[in-house]
């Protein structure tokens, strides 16, 4: 337990040489959206909430029954054959700063009495557009050991050599280099005014090179991003046709 910040297991699982996904939310609800996908394509259970005092006062139901803002799915071990198996966190707000380093200390914690080998931080990245030449769709990675580092470049992922990752993802890479814990960071360039589902289908394609054994369709996330998208121009076009003056019409006789 750090700073009232606690795990209670709903369900023991063998979690040994599973990867944990980060899910609490980051710019453009990047890790929100990868974390509920793998959660709903992989049919992830439930095996335990994070909790505490300072936590929100909230109960979210689905389907009939109330959940904690802060949940832990995972994936059974397979008995046969090689997989890999997944455990991934996910937050419905946003941690304000002063829970941060206890949150992430928490995840940390939990992930290496479990014996986990790596823990994932799907994140937004916002661009300054006037510094930058061509639009990209790359996603940056890296790593809080040489060995994630060295994963990352031997799967073609471009490391991020310089700037400034916030939030629980970057306590999270701190973290893990102060305990020689692998912990990536994985940076896709988002919108960070709306949920960006194109941002998140790229983060999964490339958690689907990392992943040798699982399968990942991000077909559905970029379909999902072109649905947003089309409904964001029609708010727009709605909007601009509101702020266009209207044309002179001729005096009524009412005055």
């Amino acid at each position: 337990m750090t700073d009232g910040i606690q795990i209670y297991e709903l369900r023991r699982m063998d979690l040994r040489g599973a990867t944990v996904i980060d899910g609490f939310p980051s710019v453009g609800l990047v890790s929100s959206i990868v974390a509920n996908y793998l959660i709903n394509s992989l049919a992830l259970q439930q095996i335990g909430i994070m909790d505490s005092q300072y936590f929100p006062t909230v109960s979210l139901v689905r389907d009939g029954k109330p959940m904690n803002p802060v949940r832990i799915y995972a994936g059974s071990k397979p008995t046969t054959g090689p997989s890999d198996q997944l455990v991934v966190f996910i937050s419905e707000f946003q941690p304000p700063p002063n829970l941060i380093k206890g949150i992430a200390s928490t995840v940390l914690d939990w992930a290496q009495d479990q014996r986990c080998t790596q823990l994932v931080c799907p994140e937004g990245l916002i661009v300054d557009r006037e510094t930058e030449e061509t639009p990209g769709a790359e996603v940056y990675g890296i790593g809080s050991t040489d060995r994630a580092n060295e994963g990352l470049k031997k799967n073609g992922v471009a490391i991020f050599e310089e700037g400034v990752i916030t939030g629980v993802a970057g306590v999270l890479l701190n973290e893990g280099r102060k305990r020689d814990f692998d912990v990536v960071t994985l940076l896709s360039e988002a919108h960070p005014d709306y949920p960006d589902a194109r941002a998140a289908a790229r983060v999964i394609e490339t958690i689907d090179k990392l992943l040798l054994h699982t399968e990942l369709d991000a077909r559905p996330l970029y379909e999902e991003a072109e649905r947003i998208e089309n409904q964001l121009k029609s708010i727009h076009q709605q909007t601009d046709a509101v702020k266009k003056p209207a044309s002179p019409q001729r005096p009524s006789m009412y005055g």
